[in-house]
């Protein structure tokens, strides 16, 4: 009876380290760390000549290039696969996002 309590001591204390890391990770500290971490957790699918897929590009500037990036107009059948029917569309944790989104949003979708 003593080694159950003991183990279940163990597993509580192993789960409460384990919040207080996540809790306390880093976040991403300069735009281009962050950049890499929603291109990391995301996938944009845009489209050349998407007036909105230019937008969601000037918000990033010189970080979109970290971006896991999908041309659907060069890559029509991974779009198609991924029932992308609009661009921009991103793509986070199996689950797909219509539209231009703000950094903050993805941020917080992505957990970076």
């Amino acid at each position: 009876m003593a080694k159950k309590n003991w183990v279940t001591l163990i597993i509580i204390i192993a789960i409460i380290i384990l919040a207080i890391y996540i809790k306390n990770r880093p976040a991403p500290e300069t735009p281009e760390e962050l950049a890499k971490c929603i291109g990391e957790n995301s996938v944009l699918y845009v489209q050349l000549g998407c007036s909105a897929c230019k937008t969601q590009e000037e918000m990033f500037g010189e970080n979109y290039k970290h971006l896991n990036v999908v041309d659907c107009w060069f890559d029509q059948d991974k779009c198609i696969k991924k029932q992308i029917e609009a661009t921009p569309t991103w793509e986070i944790k199996n689950k797909n996002y219509r539209g231009v989104k703000s950094i903050d949003t993805l941020k917080q979708l992505t957990g970076c």
